[in-house]
């Protein structure tokens, strides 16, 4: 699946798209440059599932690797793996509890350690066209 988007919100519009067909257990990996868009999916994605205070506050988990947000339906837990360094990372922040649990992962720079990332992961590329288009290709459809 192939998407253009020309705008924050068509972004987010996808994520909100993707969240309303997510089950507990689904891990996303989401992969692209920087400013491509990949936070503001998992924006739409929160939005979609929780409150607005709750999808107002979702930021890249740069620093804190992991950020969870409550929703009724499962947790969401957004990871960022692009600080990273080292695999033995995973371990200490229980990287097997998030993705074989009860809750929906979205991994950004996922694709930089595809060997943690489960055999079920679906994978989402965003693309930075140029002049606020973005890309966004999915191994899946929704």
């Amino acid at each position: 699946m192939t998407e253009r988007s020309s705008s924050i919100g068509q972004t987010r519009a996808a994520g909100a798209r993707l969240a309303r067909l997510a089950a507990a257990g689904d891990v996303y990996s989401l992969d692209g440059g920087l400013g491509s868009g990949k936070t503001e999916f998992v924006r739409g994605f929160a939005g979609a599932l929780t409150d607005e205070a709750q999808a107002a506050r979702v930021r890249s988990p740069t620093f804190s690797i992991v950020n969870t947000y409550l929703a009724e339906k499962f947790p969401i837990y957004h990871f960022d793996f692009y600080r990273i360094e080292d695999r033995r990372e995973f371990t200490s922040i229980g990287l097997d509890e998030y993705v074989y649990g009860d809750g929906v992962c979205l991994i950004e720079w996922g694709g930089l350690f595809p060997d943690v990332l489960p055999d079920c992961a679906k994978h989402i590329k965003f693309t930075d066209a140029g002049e606020s288009l973005r890309i966004i290709e999915a191994d899946f459809l929704f």
